[in-house]
């Protein structure tokens, strides 16, 4: 049974029921599940695996509850750079169809390491187009070279253009193929049991690139098998328009009446709604991923996070495309998820006297992106260090130029100050990096890979 005993940490974040800081602390794990976490004076002295945590901050990992891991091959895309959502998908749909199973391996594994460098240790992977070779094995293949924890999407889009959709007609599969695929994956790779590396969710992209038939049908799959359901949902008021002209309903509404809202559902963005609909996501137990990068990227809005809280909707962090945020950093969302907060805040008040309350903090933004994720995700056993849960962790080192002045409390540094590269990345028990470096495997041939198929891409 491999066991990994971290030790010496100048603090170590629980994020368990007591919210716990500890110092020069650790934890004990074996076969991938935390056994003891506290002081380094009651742990065991011996393990398989020793990472001395001296000088560094211990966190729960990171839970990233929404992505599009393909995309990273068309990050800075020409052409799509000043655009707002519906014009940045077509100026990009038949890049992405384009991306064969060489490309989706090497741009999951360049996106996930990204994620594991800042602190990432379960990923959710929102993909839709399958064409050209690629399919969700790619990325399981390549997700389990790597060794993340992976949330895997058989994502999907059905309606093209010429049926009133937004993606062209060679981007989109046929419905009854859809399904039979998602069975299929659901079939082999879906783990239900507690501390699972693989699940699958079904994942039709969009009100806009999908039938009322499919969205029925993928709900009544993903219950059947007892798997997530996920899409994006009020993300611009473009879509807003786009339902409420078709169907003379708003985005919340349509869903609701297909079978979409519950306990088992998630939203990308969820920024254009009202009281009524945060109210339905809560009475339903929706979750949302806040994209906050992307969001301010494509100039969508801002979603309003502090009021999901106030009504107990459950809220996870999700990096989103590495096309429309250029990056897989989950700590540059964890600050940009508290300083777009505040700047909401400052417009809402209009410079009113704000009460110490309604600030974001740090920590409310890091629970938002480890405990907040769990629960989007449907997990209890991530999340935070605590005996029984899955030994998922990163430390950042104090040490450093960035956090230099700050240290009269390293936790709230690791938000304000600008973001670290992981020190150290344990999942499942299994370091993934080490040293601030990818150790699972030789990153440099993938990333010459990545960069052969993303140029191949362009050229078109």
């Amino acid at each position: 049974m491999p066991t990994i005993l971290a030790k010496n940490a100048d603090i170590l974040v629980t994020m368990d029921g007591g919210r716990r800081e500890l110092k020069d602390a650790g934890l004990y794990a074996e076969n991938g599940i935390i056994k003891q976490v506290g002081p380094t004076s009651e742990l065991p002295t011996t393990a398989d695996t020793v990472i001395d945590l001296s000088g560094q901050i211990v966190l729960p990992g990171f839970v990233n509850t929404h992505h599009h891991l393909n995309q990273t091959l068309t990050r800075n895309f020409p052409g799509a750079q000043n655009n707002n959502l519906f014009p940045w998908l077509k100026a990009l749909y038949r890049a992405w169809a384009r991306t064969d199973a060489e490309g989706s391996r090497a741009s999951t594994l360049v996106g996930l390491a990204e994620l594991a460098l800042s602190g990432c240790t379960t990923a959710f992977d929102h993909s839709y187009i399958f064409k050209n070779g690629n399919s969700v094995d790619c990325q399981i293949e390549a997700e389990r070279d790597l060794g993340m924890r992976f949330h895997a999407s058989r994502g999907s889009m059905s309606l093209g253009e010429s049926k009133g959709g937004l993606p062209p007609d060679d981007c989109v599969e046929e419905e009854a193929f859809i399904l039979r695929d998602s069975q299929r994956v659901i079939e082999r790779y879906h783990d239900a049991s507690p501390g699972a590396m693989t699940r699958i969710v079904l994942a039709p992209c969009s009100p806009f690139s999908v039938s009322e038939g499919l969205l029925k049908d993928s709900a009544a799959l993903a219950r059947q098998y007892k798997v997530g359901l996920h899409t994006h949902l009020c993300e611009t008021v473009d879509e807003e328009r786009y339902t409420l002209d078709r169907f003379r309903m708003r985005p919340v509404e349509w869903m609701e009446t297909l079978g979409w809202l519950g306990d088992d559902v998630w939203f990308a963005h969820a920024i254009h709604v009202n009281g009524a609909e945060i109210a339905k996501f809560a009475r339903a137990g929706c979750g949302v991923a806040h994209c906050p990068c992307s969001n301010m990227r494509l100039a969508s809005g801002i979603a309003p996070i502090r009021r999901y809280k106030l009504a107990e909707v459950k809220v996870g962090l999700g990096v989103d495309g590495s096309a429309s945020n250029d990056s897989s950093n989950m700590l540059a969302e964890v600050r940009q998820t508290m300083l777009l907060a505040r700047l909401e805040l400052g417009l809402r008040t209009a410079g009113k006297p704000i009460a110490d309350t309604d600030w974001m903090t740090a920590r409310e933004a890091l629970e938002i992106a480890t405990l907040g994720g769990a629960s989007v995700l449907g997990r209890s056993d991530i999340g935070s260090l605590e005996p029984g849960k899955c030994a998922d962790f990163f430390s950042l080192d104090l040490n450093t130029v960035g956090y230099a002045g700050a240290l009269h409390d390293p936790v709230a540094a690791v938000v304000f100050c600008a973001p670290q590269t992981a020190r150290h990345t344990v999942i499942n028990g299994r370091q993934v990096v080490a040293d601030g470096k990818i150790v699972t495997m030789d990153m440099q041939p993938v990333i010459a890979t990545h960069n052969k198929c993303a140029a191949t891409l362009l050229e078109g």
